[in-house]
């Protein structure tokens, strides 16, 4: 297994956020957390990411405990980030925010080779490279998040809400980008709320609410259950 968390516990102060949470994640895998807003589905990505530290439970990637290592060396270990709202570098340009992702020397050796990989994946940033980030669209603001992620060479990436502000045919591209990425050999940890997207890419998927996983599964039988269908895509039959 890749990623495995057991019974994790988050709080934030003495407000528990995500209690006895547990999931895995591995090699080859398209892994989604479904759930609505305030489930705790950032909270959960963010702990998964090394951004926050996890009150209680277990968590390791590949046989590495992770409880003990330091949130600036999850990277090192094969995990990277795209957060939600993309938080780029709004005053530097589509190139500096993605090298930005390669800081890690390890990364750094192989700078020009990822370069041309995110590229060749979002074309659209090639042309805009010396752009400053800021002016661009969200659509592109988006491709530049998670081609920054890449630029770090990752085993595992997280995806916190990627369709998020997008019109639907942009959400269409940033997913089949996403579905490119886990063909060339990434495995991939999605928060989505757009619940059909979010199913129709994954091999599992977990439900969340009230910061406790409530269901999970392959796409296909949880999409049977009436519940899940009534709760996220708006039809009890």
């Amino acid at each position: 297994m890749l990623l495995e968390a057991s019974h994790l516990n988050i709080a934030y102060g003495d407000a528990p956020a995500v209690w006895d949470v547990s999931l895995d994640v591995d090699e080859g895998e398209i892994v989604s957390v479904i759930g609505p807003n305030g489930a705790g589905k950032t909270t959960l990505i963010n702990a998964l990411a090394g951004l926050l530290r996890p009150r209680g439970g277990a968590l390791g990637i590949a046989g590495t405990d992770l409880m003990s290592v330091a949130s600036h060396d999850f990277c090192r270990h094969g995990i990277a980030l795209v957060p939600e709202s993309r938080r780029l570098f709004a005053a530097m340009s589509v190139e500096e925010n993605l090298d930005i992702g390669g800081y890690r020397s390890a990364a750094r050796r192989h700078r020009n080779e990822s370069l041309e990989q995110v590229y060749a994946l979002f074309p659209a940033l090639r042309e805009r490279r010396r752009q400053i980030a800021g002016l661009l669209s969200g659509g592109q603001q988006q491709m530049v998040a998670i081609g920054r992620a890449l630029m770090a060479r990752p085993r595992l990436l997280l995806l916190d809400e990627p369709s998020l502000g997008l019109a639907p045919a942009v959400v269409n591209d940033v997913f089949a980008a996403i579905g490119r990425i886990h063909r060339g050999g990434v495995a991939i940890l999605l928060v989505e709320q757009n619940v059909p997207k979010a199913l129709e890419i994954a091999n599992r998927a977990y439900v969340l609410e009230q910061g406790r996983i409530v269901a999970s599964g392959a796409p296909e039988p949880l999409l049977a259950r009436a519940e899940i269908r009534e709760a996220y895509l708006g039809f009890a039959n």
